[in-house]
């Protein structure tokens, strides 16, 4: 229960004085349903009461009941103390909230009891115009304010746009003068169902007196917060007709929030608020907000607001405008979002749509994708390639993405990912039809580009690394991958790796006679330490993080999972070969279905040779067999690295493949790169 007395001593910039007559007037009946209103939503109005002798106000929050006519009850809603509180105070008035004004309400006549107040209605009640900035009240929330390491706690009484009001209390040895009022604090919310909710610094507007308790007016200091590292290259904004609405529940007052999305992007939005009425304060963390489109579509995110500033369009200086950035969204949401904001970019440009396999089929052999070899390695497997590309470009996972460029059902280029790693996207499938596309093959790069740049900061999104790999005489990618590389010149923002590359034909032999004494066993933490200290000095590239081949980190059960959902395959098993007990080389069998990959490289064994003392052709190829053996594979593909040690054993080398791995926190180096071929980056 709060003097009125003690609130105006915490007055703020949101005005000079609690409230002033606005001259307006409104009836009994106006009245009436503005307080059957209340009710309905549990809400409550205030009942002033003026000390007999010093002329102080003490205002009591009660709840009205139901009212028909004149009459109206109103009910405590803490009897605690009561009749102490009101010891020497007389009835002034009621105190009922309308927006950013309230209606003072001076009944005819009025009977206190202990359970609440019985009063008559006047004919007309006075409208009053309030803070220039509206405070909202709360509900359970918590406040923990922290200055120079030292925690104080309390609660959240209400709040504007640009202020908090918080009342704390200060338990021995902790006194009020351990707070500075000179320099800021830093205020965390909380609330029991939704933790933490919002943290930020402010200023000391002003304090009450008490020794054990006090009230203050916090004035926020910033009006914008930074989340995110700055970026050069950002999403482009889009203005939707019709736009979208957000619903969600405000985290302070627990009340139902409906505002218009003035633009938006795949990494957040815009709204725009009644500068007086304002409810998002900068940092606000909102957990579930639900983005309803015209036509009833909905996706839901978690999001927090970013800043708070001035509308500059003419006729609109009493609104403001709030940018709210998304901090997470599932993948389905995410998908969609993408899809609709690349319509708006490019009508002829399509993400994970729903697509004619058939199409996509006579594009691939058309363009010389699949080329002539390739469908001879593919051919006897056909029916189950054409299995794998529904499950991939028809059911829509998680785990895969296919960008397309087309026109009246025909497609002129396209462009695929898919995620192999955890942290980490394959792209691959790049093609498009050179004199139709117009630089379709350029459109979908871009389409890929912008993709990854809006969504590698959500958590859901798992992509924290994109990678491809390519031959080192393709021109094309050699000068966009290659060239990217080159410009950045840091191999722990992107890097390159040559793999030597071969088919292996399972010849199992118990006849081998191999002298050394060797052994082929499960990979153990200490030897993927000695890969990592390898690949460190070696490459120095992100080939550790990006391929899951930290200690402790190489586990993909979750992964697995996602594709077995869809009846899909994704396996890996790491092997150390040894000799006397010396780590030589490490093995992965990456198992998976056939064509997720057309060069199947994501159904292959990748070998890294940490030391080539005493590591033959022989002793790799009778490893190899066994694997095959193991696995009941007859012919796999092969990645041996450095690629000079396969040359050097004499492995018959069919091609050499670049695995080129972009670290997405170095995307704005990317952009930098390829916006001179690339357009509308």
């Amino acid at each position: 229960m709060e003097s009125t007395a003690e609130s105006r001593s915490c007055a703020s910039e949101e005005g000079s004085s609690t409230h002033s007559s606005s001259g307006r007037t409104h009836n009994r009946q106006s009245l009436i349903n503005k307080i059957n209103y209340i009710n309905f939503v549990d809400g409550t109005i205030s009942a002033v009461f003026r000390h007999s002798k010093y002329a102080s106000t003490l205002s009591l929050p009660v709840k009205p009941l139901p009212c028909t006519d004149e009459q109206l009850t109103c009910l405590w809603t803490d009897t605690a103390n009561l009749q102490k509180n009101l010891q020497n105070h007389e009835f002034l008035h009621l105190l009922i909230p309308d927006g950013q004004k309230a209606l003072i309400v001076k009944p005819e006549r009025a009977e206190i009891t202990l359970q609440g107040l019985v009063l008559f209605l006047p004919q007309f009640a006075s409208e009053l115009n309030l803070r220039k900035i509206r405070r909202h009240s709360c509900r359970n929330v918590i406040v923990q304010l922290v200055q120079n390491g030292t925690f104080f706690q309390g609660g959240l009484i209400d709040f504007s746009a640009i202020s908090l009001h918080v009342r704390i209390t200060a338990d021995p040895p902790k006194t009020f003068q351990w707070i500075n009022p000179t320099i800021p604090v830093n205020v965390v919310l909380s609330t029991p169902e939704l933790g933490t909710v919002y943290s930020g610094e402010f200023e000391v507007s002003s304090q009450s007196c008490g020794q054990h308790e006090r009230s203050f007016i916090l004035m926020m200091v910033d009006h914008q917060i930074r989340k995110f590292r700055p970026k050069k290259y950002r999403s482009a904004r889009q203005s939707l007709i019709p736009s979208p609405n957000i619903f969600f529940t405000h985290p302070l007052t627990g009340q139902k929030v409906d505002m218009k999305v003035a633009d938006i992007s795949g990494t957040g939005f815009s709204v725009e608020e009644d500068r007086y009425n304002s409810l998002l304060l900068p940092g606000l963390i909102i957990p579930e907000v639900d983005i309803v489109f015209a036509d009833g579509g909905n996706l839901c995110c978690k999001a927090q607001v970013i800043y708070r500033r001035g509308c500059e369009k003419p006729g609109k200086e009493k609104r403001v405008k709030c940018g709210i950035a998304i901090l997470d969204m599932k993948i389905e949401g995410q998908v969609k979002l993408q899809a609709i904001l690349n319509q708006v970019h490019n009508t002829h440009s399509y993400l994970s749509n729903q697509i004619n396999l058939d199409s996509l089929w006579k594009f691939f052999f058309e363009t010389g994708f699949i080329y002539p070899d390739k469908y001879a390695s593919l051919q006897s497997k056909k029916e189950l390639l054409r299995d794998t590309y529904q499950k991939i470009y028809n059911e829509r996972p998680n785990i895969a993405r296919h960008f397309v460029y087309q026109d009246n059902g025909h497609i002129f280029a396209h462009m695929a990912m898919i995620r192999f790693y955890k942290k980490a996207w394959l792209i691959h499938h790049h093609a498009a039809k050179k004199k139709e596309a117009l630089r379709g093959g350029i459109v979908v790069l871009g389409h890929v580009s912008r993709y990854v740049n809006e969504l590698h900061r959500l958590y859901s999104a798992h992509m924290d690394f994109v990678f491809c790999y390519f031959r080192p005489e393709n021109r094309f990618p050699q000068r966009v991958f290659g060239g990217v590389a080159e410009a950045i010149n840091n191999p722990k923002g992107c890097s390159i790796d040559k793999f030597a590359y071969f088919q292996f034909h399972n010849s199992f032999d118990l006849d081998w006679n191999i002298q050394a004494t060797w052994s082929l066993a499960r990979t153990r933490q200490e030897d993927l330490q000695e890969l990592n200290r390898f690949l460190e000095h070696e490459s120095g590239g992100l080939m550790i993080p990006a391929l899951d081949l930290e200690p402790g980190s190489y586990s993909d059960g979750e992964l697995a999972a996602e594709y077995e959902a869809i009846g899909l395959k994704r396996e890996r098993q790491i092997y150390s070969l040894k000799i006397k007990d010396s780590l030589k080389a490490i093995v992965i069998a990456n198992i998976s279905d056939i064509g997720l990959n057309m060069s199947n490289l994501t159904n292959c064994f990748q070998i890294f040779v940490l030391d080539p003392a005493d590591v033959s052709k022989e002793i790799l190829s009778l490893m190899l067999s066994m694997l095959c053996v193991k696995l009941q594979i007859d012919q796999i593909p092969v990645l041996i690295y450095p690629s000079a040690f396969a040359e050097n054993v004499n492995f018959l080398i069919e091609k050499e493949y670049n695995l080129w791995i972009l670290n997405l926190q170095y995307s704005d180096n990317y952009f930098e790169f390829c916006k001179k071929f690339i357009p509308d980056l």
